[in-house]
């Protein structure tokens, strides 16, 4: 395992001592601010429809994919985050962000799950490796993900888990189940990016969306979970308890004040929209990371148990749907 620099150690540990200070896990008021209009809901979510999105090939399709045998130059090179992560270009021109080492994986798959859902996801891509072509040698490179740089889709500002224009709505809660069925530990602001769509996808010119969701499918932490670890995920549960209209999750990452927005019915809504999956979507959803059909099959298995978790659920009586 790649453990980050030692800066990024005290960066995370001095954050964490300012936040234990700060009151974070107050509640966060979701009523009152009316629920969106679909054409603002939209800029977050949208209806997949009743025919199963391809989660193999994602958001961008075959035809976007990177060329796996070309190599790729190298404009820049990044160490300071939990992954090591290149800035590159293949050859027809196109620039790249390649993330290495074990989120690269996961991002694939969580990324792929939550565009089946209806949740803006930029295309993205897995090698299981690649050529980086320097300006004094070439060498072979690791397992990386690959995200392309487009002109029709700019990534701008980020957007605030605890203020943002989608509180009141079902979907956007639904959104933070999906992330704690699937172990997603790292909950911070600076992961959402709200992307100038030039195209008008989805009939919208903005997606609001949670980017780098590398950090699922292991352990749930407040310093450096394991991502990507099997036993883990299947060892971690899902709900511990329900007190009316709030659930307690088994989660220990930062940021959980998120929580407290979470009710039955919520959990609910993303449980019925996860079990709308195929056998062939999960499988085409895990492939599309490269993981072995045997290792894909127990993600699955315990990820369905959850699914069933949330089915389980009935709101209170009186709740709003």
């Amino acid at each position: 395992m790649r453990w980050p620099p030692v800066s990024t150690v005290v960066a995370v540990v001095a954050a964490l001592m300012i936040g234990g200070c700060g009151g974070h896990t107050a509640n966060i008021q979701t009523a009152g601010a009316g629920s969106p209009a679909p054409p603002a809901l939209a800029q977050l979510w949208v209806d997949p429809g009743a025919a199963p999105r391809d989660l193999f090939w994602g958001v961008g399709g075959q035809s976007l994919a990177p060329p796996a045998s070309a190599p790729f130059t190298v404009e820049a090179f990044d160490d300071q985050g939990f992954s090591v992560s290149y800035d590159v270009i293949s050859p027809d021109g196109t620039r790249w962000s390649a993330k290495i080492g074990p989120e690269a994986q996961t991002e694939v798959v969580v990324s792929r799950i939550m565009w089946g859902l209806g949740y803006h996801q930029p295309p993205i891509y897995y090698l299981p490796s690649w050529t980086a072509a320097g300006p004094r040698h070439t060498t072979r490179e690791s397992e990386a993900r690959f995200r392309p740089k487009l002109t029709t889709l700019v990534a701008g500002e980020s957007w605030k888990w605890a203020d943002n224009p989608f509180l009141s709505a079902r979907e956007f809660r639904g959104m933070l189940v999906v992330l704690l069925m699937l172990n997603s530990t790292d909950l911070k602001d600076s992961n959402n990016t709200i992307y100038d769509v030039k195209d008008a996808r989805d009939g919208v010119a903005r997606w609001f969306l949670v980017r780098d969701l590398g950090a699922a499918l292991g352990e749930t932490g407040k310093l450096f979970p394991r991502r990507n670890w099997l036993e883990g995920f299947e060892r971690s549960g899902f709900i511990t308890r329900v007190s009316g209209q709030q659930v307690e999750f088994d989660y220990h990452g930062r940021h959980q004040a998120l929580l407290t927005m979470i009710t039955p019915a919520d959990v609910q809504w993303a449980a019925q929209r996860l079990q709308r999956f195929t056998d062939q979507q999960w499988r085409d959803a895990f492939r599309a990371g490269n993981y072995d059909a045997a290792i894909a099959d127990r993600y699955i298995t315990r990820i369905k148990a959850k699914v069933a978790d949330g089915l389980a659920l009935r709101a209170a009586p009186g709740a709003a749907s």
